[in-house]
């Protein structure tokens, strides 16, 4: 008992007749506003109830009883609403407050209400759930560990506690419940000493103990909602409900005859108030025993109740919006679905989605009954409603019929093979029956027409004592040979899509299938039953949340988004980011690309996010938030973001970045880039890059390595793709020379004063030896003549060098300037014999695909030729193949520049969202 309260010498009700007003004294709910606790941080309405004066455990009616309402007849009908509330929304007083304010609220007028309640659940004020503590008292007991005693003297001070602050330190009502929390008490600490005698337990002892939490939270909130002047009345579901096990013991099934006849009873004795308040999770057997309803007990209970009344409606309240296409917390982009059938929610609950059991929606499915799942701690979100009927298509999904995905972790495949088992009735039968025997869970299963083998996948906990089984049932057949394996494959995972509307719909399963292998992941398993109404894979466990990220976005986002991480943010990549800046919400709008820049590295320095950077601030940010280069962390990053899709962009000219493309390409992370040495580097390193290119999905796009943003490499590949045999290709592959040998010769200028003239404009590199060597170009002839079939490696081009020898070993750039003038009478004679004879003098890199070979050499051309016709710093390549015999295909336009290289970076990003699913 509480010190300081005596038990009231009478007891009074409030009687309101049909149409009356309340008296003056009561405080009708439709007087104070609805206010979750949690929506007042630091106010609590229940440490100053509001109480109709005298209220106590027989409250008068409110005049909501119908005509055909009788002492021996509960009323059932649609005009009963069903609520359950979890135990998150029901953890602390104020929260328990702010579901009797909403069971009261005058949106109830008119209806009639039952609110299933569990035990209080855990709060960072008590972390523990009231029922996970009971049961942990009933094994301690069992042990015989007498700390038990504690736990049980501070859980009744956490009840008496959260009464005191609902219900009023001074009130009858908070007297009542602690004389009842007191007796409970009493009968615990007996059944637990008895516990602790035995040194065990029973399921029995642990079915009555385990169920008071939800009594207490039960008798604690019609109190309250008897001060907030609600007609209402505490119902224990042990007066009502009766069940038995099933065979396996893992549930119950309901005895709805006696369960109805049973609330007839209990209307007898108690009327048929519109406000009940039922306990959740628990019953009792035909024997009159105390028992539980076993996993998902109280959402059972709501249901079992919306069946017995034959209610117009359940709703589940809980603390998430609804059930989600899927787990939002691995996939942030997960929306909350409006509707699911029965079906759908069946399937997404086995596979761990946070819906109602399959058992559960038994007894709303009997009678029609939608049952809604609701955030009761945002009102304004509609949550998700499951029923039958025609359940429309949710807004932004795609039209392909499925409404969630889910994952099941902690899986391993077990393999049964041999030749032994083709044709061989009876096997699969031994095969399971076996794992019945040995108590092992069968997921999924999967097996090839040939009957060669079967795999099935249980938990990883079960897969040893799977393979020991099965080795022991077919012992004999393996030492004969008939069977050549029995193994398990573990840390694996299982992904299933869900959606009654899959049935006969074409092209779902080869979506959700090209999407896991956009994103680089193996399939080692495929189910689906003849319903359709799910399609289950096996996959690896470290590709789970990669894979469902994959899945998800396919058929879900309308965007399709990319991950991209930036290397060497120059002059080329940081005009590659101001593109993509300019044009990213056309790109969104329009052609539902997402473009996301996840990570910035420079030689240095690099910046990551897990989201995405923001573009208009990258440059101070990467100075600001920077961290030291790992391009270990750097490609880790990508890979293993929640975004499927990802690309590395080099835009640097160094060898380091081209060394990693394979390892990153193993790791499911495509690569684009204009850098030129991977493409004319080792031989055997480009070969072994395209052969991983060409048995994944993942992409390799270089078109910047040669022409910058002209379309040279797509147009060579398409050549060759369409069966045509390409004989030559020549071209003026360098900008730099395109612009000197364009110049040189239109004026009396020395071809040294050509030189300096075109650095000055910046059309060389810092020193213009790089660019007069003709290895540059010398790269891009390799690159060809490799994509044209020829094995060149690049020290196989012959290579015509513009640098005299005597200038070549010149320590600086402004030496070689210097002296440059000694040599322009070379320079000078090999343009007047080419003026004699009507030509001029141009630079050119050949792939002769015919003698097999590749040359860099300045060559003349008539005037009339078209490289005779170039002007500034174009680029003009020509292709000389079987169907372009007698006119060369001939592609011009601007070779150099850090726009166009970056628009053919920009361009092949394009091709690859293509590749991965963008409308076109």
């Amino acid at each position: 008992m509480v010190s300081g309260i005596t038990p009231p010498s009478t007891r009074a009700s409030v009687m309101v007749p049909p149409g009356a007003s309340p008296p003056s004294r009561c405080v009708t709910p439709g007087s104070l506003p609805f206010r979750p606790a949690h929506t007042r941080p630091g106010q609590s309405h229940a440490s100053r109830p509001v109480t109709c004066q005298g209220a106590s455990t027989a409250p008068a009616r409110t005049g909501l009883a119908t005509p055909d309402d009788s002492p021996t007849h509960f009323p059932r009908g649609k005009h009963w609403q069903v609520h359950k509330f979890g135990g998150t929304c029901l953890a602390t007083p104020e929260r328990i407050d702010a579901v009797c304010r909403y069971l009261t609220s005058p949106e109830a007028a008119g209806e009639r209400r039952l609110a299933v309640l569990s035990a209080m659940g855990s709060h960072p004020s008590s972390p523990v759930k009231v029922t996970d503590l009971l049961l942990a008292m009933v094994a301690k007991a069992g042990r015989r560990d007498e700390s038990y005693l504690l736990e049980l003297a501070a859980l009744q001070q956490k009840h008496v506690a959260a009464a005191a602050t609902l219900l009023g330190a001074d009130s009858p009502a908070l007297v009542e419940f602690v004389a009842g929390l007191e007796a409970d008490m009493a009968d615990l600490r007996s059944i637990l000493h008895t516990l602790a005698i035995a040194g065990m337990s029973a399921e029995p002892f642990e079915d009555y103990v385990a169920g008071h939490g939800e009594l207490w939270c039960g008798r604690l909130a019609a109190a309250r909602c008897r001060q907030l002047c609600a007609d209402a009345v505490f119902l224990d579901a042990r007066d009502v409900l009766t069940v038995r096990d099933t065979a396996d013991g893992a549930s119950v099934d309901v005895e709805y005859d006696a369960s109805d006849a049973r609330l007839d009873a209990w209307a007898a004795a108690h009327g048929a108030p519109p406000l009940l308040l039922a306990t959740g999770f628990v019953a009792r057997n035909p024997a009159g025993q105390a028992t539980t309803l076993k996993r998902n007990g109280s959402d059972y209970s709501a249901t079992i109740f919306g069946a017995l009344l034959r209610a117009g409606a359940i709703t589940i309240w809980s603390d998430v919006n609804g059930v989600y296409s899927a787990d939002p917390r691995k996939v942030p982009e997960a929306v909350c679905l409006r509707h699911l059938s029965y079906h759908e929610a069946w399937e997404m609950s086995y596979f761990g989605a946070n819906v109602l059991h399959p058992r559960t929606t038994l007894p709303a499915m009997k009678f029609g009954i939608p049952i809604t799942s609701r955030n009761f701690f945002d009102l304004s979100e509609a949550g998700t409603m499951i029923s039958d009927g025609s359940i429309p298509q949710a807004e932004g999904v795609d039209l392909t019929g499925v409404k969630g995905f889910a994952t099941i972790d902690g899986v391993s495949l077990v393999n049964v093979e041999g030749t032994g088992m083709v044709g061989v009735p009876g096997t699969a039968s031994a095969i399971f029956a076996t794992m019945r025997d040995a108590g092992v869970n069968v997921i999924m299963i999967s097996q090839a027409s040939s009957e060669h083998s079967i795999c099935f996948a249980v938990k990883a906990a079960d897969s040893a004592r799977a393979v020991d089984a099965l080795r022991a049932r077919f012992q004999e057949a393996i030492a004969a040979g008939r069977i050549s394996c029995v193994a398990a494959l573990d840390d694996c995972c299982v992904l299933a899509a869900v959606g009654s509307a899959m049935a006969s719909r074409r092209g779902v399963a080869a979506t959700m299938f090209a999407a896991l292998a956009q994103a680089n992941i193996n399939v080692r398993a495929i189910a689906q039953g003849c319903s359709e109404y799910n399609i289950t894979a096996l996959i690896d466990a470290r590709e789970s949340v990669r894979a469902l990220r994959a899945v998800h976005g396919r058929f879900y986002m309308q965007a399709l988004t990319i991950g991209l991480g930036l290397i060497g943010p120059g002059l080329i990549g940081s005009t590659f980011l101001q593109q993509i800046q300019d044009q990213a919400a056309k790109l969104r709008d329009e052609y539902h690309l997402d473009i996301r820049v996840l990570a910035i590295a420079s030689s240095k320095r690099m910046l990551l996010s897990d989201d995405a950077i923001d573009l208009a601030a990258w440059r101070g940010e990467l100075e600001a938030r920077g961290e030291p280069l790992d391009e270990e962390r750097f490609a880790a990053h990508l890979s293993d973001n929640f975004i499927p899709n990802v690309v590395a962009l080099d835009c640097t000219a160094a060898e380091g970045p081209s060394e990693r493309y394979l390892e990153w390409m193993r790791r499911g992370i495509h690569i684009i880039t204009p850098n030129k040495k991977m493409n004319s580097g080792s031989l055997e390193r480009y070969r072994a890059l395209k052969r991983h290119q060409r048995s994944s999905f993942i992409h390799y796009l270089y078109e910047g390595t040669v022409g910058a943003g002209l379309p040279v490499i797509a147009t060579l590949q398409h050549l060759v793709q369409s069966g045509d045999r390409v004989q030559r290709i020549e071209g003026i592959f360098s900008g730099t020379l395109s612009y000197i040998f364009n110049t040189f010769g239109t004026d009396d200028r020395p071809f040294s004063e050509v030189v300096k003239e075109a650095k000055a404009a910046g059309y060389t590199e810092p020193d213009p030896r790089d660019d007069l060597a003709g290895t540059d170009v010398a790269r891009k002839v390799t690159i060809l003549g490799r994509e044209a079939g020829l094995p060149l490696e690049l020290d196989d081009v012959a290579v015509e060098s513009l640098v005299p020898a005597p200038l070549r070993s010149l320590p600086t750039a402004a030496d070689f300037l210097a002296r440059l003038p000694e040599h322009d009478a070379e320079m000078d004679a090999a343009l007047q014999a080419a003026r004699a004879a009507g030509e001029c003098l141009r630079f050119v890199g050949v792939v002769d695909v015919a003698g097999r070979e590749g040359r860099v050499e300045l060559r003349r051309y008539p005037t009339s030729h078209p490289f005779a016709q170039l002007s500034g710093s174009d680029n003009i390549i020509a292709f000389t193949t079987q169907r372009y015999a007698a006119q060369p295909m001939i592609i011009r336009g601007p070779g150099a520049g850090a726009e166009v290289t970056a628009g053919g970076v920009f361009s092949d990003l394009l091709r690859l969202a293509a590749y991965l699913g963008a409308p076109s």
